[in-house]
Formats: C-alpha cells, sequence, structure tokens
C-alpha cells in the first residue's frame, strides 16, 4: 500500500479503461479523480488546490488530445515537471522518443495493457518501490 495518497489524475475518454484504472489504483491507495476528456482535465487542473502527483492521459481524445494536453501541462511551472503516463492504442504508430523529448513524457504504455505493469509503472514513475 501506498503510505501517503499521492493524486493521480487519470484522463480517458474511454468510462471502462478509466474505470480499471482508477480501480487499481485506488486499490494500492492512491487517490484518483478522473477526466473523460483533455477539456475536462484542463478544468479539473485549475479546481484542485491541491497539486497532483502524476497524470495518467490517453493520447487520443475528443476535444483536447493527450499531446495538447501534456503541452499545456508543460506551460504551467506548477506541472512542468510532473510525470505523465500516456496511454494508447496506437503504441505502434507513434513515436515514443519524440513524446519523451519533446513532451517529457515518462512513460508510455499501449493499450490493452496489464493492470499490474500500470500500477509498476506509476510507482515506478513515482520513485516508490512496488508493494509485496
Amino acid at each position: 500500500m501506498v503510505s501517503e495518497a499521492k493524486k493521480i489524475l487519470v484522463v480517458e475518454d474511454n468510462p471502462a479503461f478509466s474505470s480499471i484504472v482508477q480501480f487499481h489504483l485506488e486499490r494500492v491507495g492512491y487517490e484518483v479523480i478522473v477526466a473523460f476528456d483533455g477539456h475536462e482535465a484542463k478544468q479539473r487542473i485549475r479546481q484542485n488546490s491541491d497539486l497532483f502527483d502524476l497524470v495518467i492521459t490517453d493520447q487520443q481524445m475528443p476535444h483536447v488530445s493527450g499531446e495538447e494536453l501534456v503541452r499545456y501541462l508543460q506551460q504551467d511551472t506548477k506541472y512542468s515537471r510532473t510525470p505523465i503516463i500516456m496511454l494508447t492504442a496506437k503504441a505502434l504508430e507513434l513515436d515514443v522518443t519524440r513524446l519523451r523529448d519533446e513532451f517529457n513524457v515518462t512513460a508510455v504504455i499501449a493499450k490493452p495493457f496489464s493492470p499490474t505493469d500500470l500500477v509498476g509503472t506509476v510507482e515506478e514513475c513515482l520513485g516508490m518501490q512496488v508493494s509485496p
């Protein structure tokens, strides 16, 4: 379990995927806030007085894409160093190196994904040990 609840913003337009991510992260002790597109994510970022410790975003979403959201986060000094995990159904089509270099994306996870791998990646991005 996580000793002090880290706050994670999950931005995913597919309700099934967002529920899976939320369930598995809350199960190990994270506080999870879900937004269903990049526009809603921007609103949640502006509304929350506490900073998110990590952002997990889908790459393809209506209104504001994952890349646009990441660009928005980079322009906010409070979030410019926040770890970002990008989920994508198009992993083979994405230039992961460009995402890391240009957008400072910490990790890219292809859909479908293993919830165990996702939690492990979150733990790694936050610099924590995975619970036994």
